[in-house]
């Protein structure tokens, strides 16, 4: 297996300031690759590593109109870590929600970044006390059994529950996040804009990673990208990611 799920791609108006926010939130460092493009990863990451899922974040002039089915979840230790980080991220500009579909199953404070991005501060929990600061990318989908389906065909990434309502996988190695399918209906949907960005290793395998993934049931999309170096594709279940490739 040669393909990593190395980011979520998020959209913003300004990119340099929402960076700041979910860099001091996240505890990472912040970059910039060019005009219009903030990178978060922890400090001293040596990229693409499975310990982290970075955030990348592009300016786009109305990302309104750009909808993603993909929300984070944060992870905290005890219940005064909780609340220790919901207040700080109320003074970094956070807001509280109440919008259905977003952490069932989970308890949680459900939040909006400071450009309306949907996120979870989940309570603690056992199973996300080694994950970092990000303890699920979370997913939306219809099927979560297709979805664990072709994303652990995809990535090559360990199943470690599945039922009709949720899938949850991680990386073999144990480490990093975890990559949440969960069951809802179009109607309960919290689009955000926020997508999946997978790199292979070594980065020139792009197009034989690109030939796999079509083979389980992935299909290239066209949202105007142009003549760019990575590859937009869509799952099987419509939601669409990148294949990066040597910029």
């Amino acid at each position: 297996m040669t393909l990593e799920l190395v980011q979520v791609n998020l959209k913003a108006r300004n990119d340099s300031t929402l960076g700041r926010f979910w860099a001091q939130a996240l505890g990472w460092s912040l970059s910039s690759e060019g005009p219009g493009v903030t990178n978060l990863e922890p400090a001293g990451f040596d990229w693409p590593d499975p310990s982290a899922v970075c955030v990348d974040l592009v300016r786009v002039p109305d990302p309104e109109t750009v909808r993603y089915r993909v929300h984070l979840e944060l992870a905290t230790n005890t219940d005064a870590h909780h609340a220790e980080l919901v207040g700080r991220l109320e003074e970094l500009g956070a807001t509280r929600a109440d919008v259905g579909g977003v952490g069932v199953g989970a308890p949680s404070t459900v939040m909006a970044d400071p450009e309306g991005n949907m996120f979870s501060v989940l309570e603690p929990r056992d199973l996300y006390r080694d994950t970092g600061p990000i303890a699920a990318v979370v997913v939306d989908c219809a099927d979560p059994r297709e979805a664990a389906r072709f994303w652990g065909g995809a990535i090559g990434w360990t199943v470690h529950g599945l039922t009709d309502d949720r899938a949850l996988l991680r990386s073999a190695k144990g480490v990093g996040p975890y990559l949440e399918f969960r069951r809802t209906s179009d109607d309960d949907v919290v689009w955000n804009r926020i997508h999946l960005d997978v790199m292979p290793d070594p980065v020139e395998d792009q197009a034989r990673e690109v030939a796999r993934l079509e083979g389980l049931g992935a299909t290239r999309a066209d949202v105007g990208q142009g003549d760019v170096s990575w590859v937009v594709m869509a799952d099987p279940a419509g939601h669409q990611f990148c294949v990066l490739g040597r910029g």
